[in-house]
């Protein structure tokens, strides 16, 4: 973790979650660099473990088993990740570009992106192919057709020992799952030239066991709609069509001008390249001096030394190691069922005995990104004042480190308010409201946008449009380089988002402190009466725009706990602009947005101000997936105890937990009078996962669940 005595003063770029990179940051966590801060971007939140694919095709590991969590990983780490698809590096100014999102600067960088099987120059394979690599999204479309109907017919392109591996594996997940295989692999040469002999022959009897079809000296030409064309005009019926033939680097590599001919980015013994603060481990890496084939036993070996070697340059202390790759290495390849074959130096074995071996050495290399300890309370001093105790948590941050609603009311000694204040200026009526959030993500991209949405939706709670924003900003201590290049990230991620929501910047302050905050006040213009508190009436019926269950996910993510992916998809819904869903909202009689106190909180505050009550039905209110898993597991916001407090009519278990959450940037929650049902409809054609959950009742006060 970051060292509190020292500033950030470096800035590690880490672009791929490869096998080497995910190693990288696990010893990272063990021991940071102090004053580096580490970044890496991958488009995914998880990284598939080649070791384990042709298993998880097979049937024998769920896809949870198959994939590395980067977004638990680089939290172990205190790392920011940063979920986008790179798509150069400008070497001239310091930045990888990335698709949508501002320039991330770095002084060190490593690549680590691994290679596609894609194949562009065979007509027809990007629209009716499917690569092996990347491994995830082969996985996900594998998925799909292997559960699918009909006749169960894949073409694999391909002869080598990949495309063998992952046809016996196919045929077996097929007939795993009651279909009958018609699996084919077609070469264009000679089939298994990678290996030996012996091992061939063997290989070549597995696939016969296993009904595979091997077709050799046999050129695809063209791929339509479930059919390969072959060179000799025929076509091959087939439902599945994936290309597993050669590794081909990704174009955007070649442009800055560090690969060679193939478009592979060429690396000395010290994994560096000409560029000496640039790094490449991993497929995407040529390594000039000892050129190797593409395997995962060395990217994974590559690890240690490529630590060291960042390390080194980072604090610019020399001592880069040399990286010797091993002359041969040990090739266990899975035969579909669960036998396996063993081959080094032209010698080979196989039998089921040898599968699980593979599967432990497998399982050992998971497990290190499985069991990530969970962050430890600091020792408590001696003396300390009475009372002063450590929290067995850490303090949450968003919505869920505020205030809550009792104690508002205490300090203040009123009511709790409108979201925003409503300013009569010469007739025409703008609304005005602040907001802030204390850093929950080491990635300023994503808490920025976060945060802009959260202020945002005061604005849109009113029924107002957005018109201009003043930015507070708080660094954590660095330089003044980095604090340029950190601002600028910032700013330009909050110009998009307001600019998105028709607001301007018009300035701002900032300052440095001990944690990432980020704040906006903002102003709209209201073209009708503002939308209040005030004026739900019974009858009403009651519209929430988006799911539950924020401040149990960033709960389980400052824990290190909670699915990766997950986390992303509720980044991404916090995220989620709401623009839209206050203009189909535009005739509610009350609104507001649902953050800090909850759904229960701020649905009491609508039936406070407007002297109602109301009755929420439980199974209609949407969650966010793994939330519910969570909070039954006793995972709490550092705020729901006091969200809960006042509310002890009601239940708290199950589903009902989670009126109690506090949420960032959450749905707006309105009452309707009109069709509830067509604009909920209307809601979620526009992209909002709405739901009708209760209505206004004639009972003051009055919150009943059902």
């Amino acid at each position: 973790m970051q060292s509190t005595s020292l500033p950030f003063s470096r800035d590690l770029v880490l672009v791929g979650g490869g096998h080497t990179h995910a190693l990288v940051l696990r010893k990272w966590a063990m021991d940071p660099l102090p004053g580096a801060r580490v970044t890496i971007i991958d488009p995914n939140a998880t990284a598939a473990y080649s070791g384990m694919l042709p298993g998880h095709v097979a049937g024998h590991y769920t896809r949870a088993e198959l994939d590395i969590d980067l977004v638990r990983l680089s939290q172990f780490a205190g790392a920011r990740f940063v979920q986008g698809r790179a798509c150069a590096v400008d070497r001239g100014r310091g930045v990888v570009q990335v698709e949508g999102l501002p320039d991330i600067g770095y002084d060190v960088l490593s690549l680590d992106v691994g290679i596609t099987s894609r194949m562009p120059d065979l007509p027809g394979f990007a629209e009716y192919g499917v690569p092996a690599k990347p491994l995830g999204p082969f996985a996900q479309r594998w998925a799909a057709f292997r559960d699918g109907s009909g006749p169960a017919q894949v073409v694999i392109l391909g002869g080598g020992v990949a495309g063998v591996e992952l046809a016996m594996a196919m045929a077996h997940g097929l007939r795993a799952v009651g279909r009958a295989p018609e699996v084919t692999i077609l070469e264009r040469d000679t089939a298994l030239t990678a290996v030996g002999g012996s091992a061939a022959v063997k290989l070549r009897a597995a696939m016969r066991a296993a009904g595979v079809t091997l077709r050799e000296n046999c050129a695809p030409v063209r791929l339509h709609s479930g059919a390969v064309e072959l060179e000799d005009g025929s076509e091959l019926t087939a439902g599945f069509v994936t290309g597993a033939a050669g590794a081909h680097p990704y174009p955007w590599l070649a442009q800055s001008g560090l690969t060679d001919e193939a478009g592979f980015v060429e690396v000395d013994a010290r994994l560096r390249t000409r560029d000496g603060s640039i790094f490449a481990v991993g497929d995407c890496a040529e390594m000039v001096e000892t050129p190797r084939a593409k395997a995962g036993v060395y990217a994974v070996r590559q690890a240690p030394v490529l630590l060291n070697n960042l390390r080194a340059t980072l604090s610019g202390a020399g001592g880069l190691r040399p990286y010797v790759p091993q002359k041969d290495y040990l090739k266990l390849i899975s035969l579909g069922e669960k036998s396996a074959q063993a081959e080094k130096f032209g010698i080979a074995l196989a039998g089921p005995a040898l599968w699980r071996w593979k599967d432990r050495i497998d399982r050992k290399f998971m497990a290190q990104f499985d069991d990530l300890p969970a962050p430890e309370a600091p020792d408590l001093p001696w003396p300390r004042a009475a009372g002063a105790a450590s929290e067995d948590k850490p303090l949450c941050g968003g919505c869920g480190s505020k205030l809550g609603r009792a104690v508002l009311q205490s300090a203040l000694g009123e009511t709790i308010g409108d979201d925003s204040a409503v300013l009569d200026t010469g007739g025409a009526q703008q609304v005005i409201s602040t907001d802030h959030l204390r850093g929950f993500l080491a990635d300023p991209l994503a808490m920025t946008r976060i945060a802009a949405v959260h202020a945002l939706g005061d604005i849109w709670a009113m029924g107002a449009a957005p018109q201009a924003a003043l930015a507070q900003i708080t660094l954590p201590r660095q330089t003044p380089e980095l604090a340029e290049r950190h601002m600028a990230e910032i700013m330009e991620t909050a110009r998009a988002v307001m600019g998105e929501a028709g607001a301007e910047i018009v300035g701002g302050h900032s300052t440095m402190g001990a944690e990432l905050i980020v704040g906006f006040t903002v102003t709209g213009l209201c073209e009708r009466a503002p939308i209040t508190l005030a004026g739900a009436r019974p009858g009403d019926r009651l519209i929430l725009t988006k799911p539950l269950g924020s401040g149990v996910l960033m709960a389980a993510h400052m824990r290190h706990a909670g699915p990766g992916a997950d986390i992303a998809a509720c980044l991404a819904r916090m995220a989620q602009p709401q623009g839209a869903a206050s203009e189909l909202l535009r005739g509610a009689s009350a609104m507001t947005d649902v953050t800090g106190f909850g759904l229960a909180g701020h649905l009491r505050n609508i039936c406070e101000a407007s002297g109602v009550g109301a009755r929420i039905m439980l199974r209609d209110i949407p969650l966010l997936k793994g939330a519910l898993d969570l909070s039954e597991k006793g995972v709490r916001s550092s705020l729901y105890a006091q969200n809960r407090a006042g509310f002890e009519d009601l239940a708290d278990d199950g589903p009902a937990a989670l009126l109690f959450d506090p949420q960032t940037a959450g749905g707006l929650l309105a009452a309707i009078g009109g069709d509830a049902d067509a604009i909920c409809r209307d809601l979620r054609q526009a992209g909002f996962e709405a739901a009708v959950i209760g209505e206004v009742t004639d009972a003051p006060g009055q919150i009943e669940i059902v």
